[in-house]
């Protein structure tokens, strides 16, 4: 326990000087705003959630950087942009409903945290890094006044039904 505190408590730190800078910001805009997420933001538009992420919320997303997207071979990253149904399947499950802080790793460590596209993403605590199913979460707490932003450097995908 005294080890799932010591690592929440440095994420915490990481983050600290971002809360407050996007306060002011919904999600999408402080997305945008970070530079990094320009394919993530394509994605948005072409799957219709621009809106719904801009609404009051609160929502936690596990943000891919353009860095996480690059590792898609690039016939499936535009199958997947051209498919609008599978890409909102896909970016939903990146999406979790309220709040989610990275002091709360400790309570979802082995857990499943219920995403809004339905299926559950899988927390796990290795080390001193957390991981979102095969992402590692890179950046923690990005405020934004209808959320929060976590980085993560893959895109997950939700399991097949």
């Amino acid at each position: 326990m005294r080890k799932f505190m010591l690592v929440a408590s440095a994420m915490i730190a990481m983050a600290a000087p971002t809360v407050s800078q996007a306060q002011d910001k919904d999600i999408v805009e402080t997305a945008v705003a970070a530079g990094s997420f320009k394919t993530l933001a394509t994605a948005l538009t072409a799957a219709g959630l621009i809106e719904t992420l801009k609404g009051p919320g609160p929502f936690t997303v596990f943000a891919p950087t353009d860095e996480a997207f690059a590792k898609i071979p690039k016939a499936q990253l535009d199958a997947l942009l051209a498919d609008k149904a599978a890409l909102k399947n896909v970016l939903l499950y990146h999406v979790v409903a309220g709040k989610v802080m990275a002091a709360d790793v400790v309570k979802l460590n082995g857990k499943g945290a219920k995403t809004v596209q339905g299926a559950e993403a899988k927390v796990m605590l290795m080390g001193s890094t957390v991981m979102l199913n095969n992402a590692h979460v890179v950046k923690t707490d990005i405020a934004a006044k209808n959320g929060v932003i976590h980085v993560i450097d893959a895109v997950i995908l939700p399991p097949a039904k």
